[in-house]
């Protein structure tokens, strides 16, 4: 799949952030209220008694520090515990096309690309906030982009599936240039009430734009060598919200309406598929893996990509090359590798080789491999 690079990243970062003592103590207030009301319950065995997060748990569970969200005081409030999102009327931009507009224009800024160079918009994100029109169609409005547009939802791996779909389309002649745009707001699907995942997810957006080599004004491009992805089943992250919630007997606020996960498991089994998979991609393509020069892992899990990192270098991965962001901006679906990528690429030499990875659930896992130019 020679001849298609990326030429252009973007990550546009929400103002606010909550850290982890901030996020210990709003939860340890709702823990406290909750079990004080519900202490007959609890003393009869009925429910059982919340117990206290704090700082050192979720930073030994996650290598987490901080998140940054698009709303802080409705996620802090013990009596809110998610994010308040101002209702738009439908002749607004809707936030996750404002977002990718902001991603959007730093990407294009980077590739010298105007609206008039692109052909089509993907919009690839673990969380839709709407059905239809599509968000890509909005942002392909917004930014004044002819062509065609389109959303797409992987979970973690929706950036990565998006890249190979971009480049699916480019090597076809679908299209010669595709901006790929990922805006997650994860607050709005985590359970701040759960003491096990109440820390895992921020809210982020970011941009890449793909194009033919030969169209290419950028400075810093990497050519896309090969893409892999793969699927396979799996109940262990799972997300039941979804359109037809009214026509269930159900409440809005059952659990498995949002975010949830069996961290255990997922640990287990989705650390070998991606070892396996990135294995088998450089492979393939008669690359070895003494020429890998910078893993950009998906951001959920430090201990998780240490051990991944581990897998496919046979020793553990430098901090250099295998760059982690997960302290600042925690989970962020399917951008953390893109955000990895855009802010820890500048010092590859040409000819250098890195793996972009995401995975998440499904299970998917999406690779991409990148070559400096």
């Amino acid at each position: 799949m020679g001849n298609i690079v990326i030429s252009g990243t973007g990550v546009f970062t929400p103002e606010e952030s909550i850290t982890n003592a901030e996020l210990v103590k709003s939860y340890n207030a709702y823990a406290k209220k909750f079990n004080k009301i519900n202490k007959d319950r609890i003393d009869a065995g009925e429910i059982n008694l919340l117990e206290s997060s704090n700082e050192e748990f979720i930073f030994n569970a996650s290598g987490i520090k901080k998140r940054y969200v698009v709303n802080k005081s409705g996620i802090l409030d013990p009596d809110i515990m998610h994010p308040i999102i101002r209702k738009r009327t439908n002749d607004e931009p809707s936030i996750l096309a404002e977002m990718s507009i902001k991603a959007s224009r730093m990407a294009m800024k980077e590739a010298n690309k105007t609206p008039n160079d692109i052909d089509a918009v993907i919009t690839a994100c673990s969380n839709l906030e709407r059905a239809y029109p599509a968000i890509a169609i909005e942002v392909q409005n917004l930014l004044g982009i002819n062509g065609f547009a389109f959303d797409m939802n992987v979970a973690c791996s929706s950036a990565t599936f998006g890249i190979q779909a971009a480049s699916d389309m480019i090597k076809s002649g679908s299209a010669d240039c595709i901006l790929v745009v990922d805006p997650e707001i994860c607050s709005g699907h985590l359970n701040f009430k759960d003491r096990d995942c109440h820390f895992i997810f921020g809210d982020v957006c970011t941009a890449v734009i793909l194009e033919k080599q030969e169209n290419n004004l950028s400075k810093n491009v990497f050519e896309i060598i090969s893409t892999k992805c793969i699927t396979q089943f799996s109940n262990n992250i799972r997300n039941n919200f979804g359109f037809l919630n009214s026509a269930k007997e159900t409440k809005p606020i059952d659990r498995d309406l949002l975010f949830v996960q069996e961290g255990r498991k997922v640990f287990k089994e989705v650390v070998p598929m991606v070892s396996q998979l990135i294995l088998e991609h450089i492979k393939d393509e008669d690359i070895e893996v003494e020429e890998i020069r910078r893993l950009w892992l998906h951001q959920a899990n430090k201990s998780m990509n240490d051990l991944i990192g581990k897998k496919v270098l046979g020793r553990r991965p430098d901090i250099k090359e295998q760059p982690n962001i997960l302290q600042d901006y925690a989970n962020t679906s399917s951008a953390g590798s893109i955000i990895a990528f855009s802010q820890f690429n500048s010092d590859l030499e040409s000819g250098d080789i890195g793996i972009l990875c995401s995975f998440g659930a499904g299970y998917s896992a999406g690779n991409i491999i990148l070559k400096k130019k």
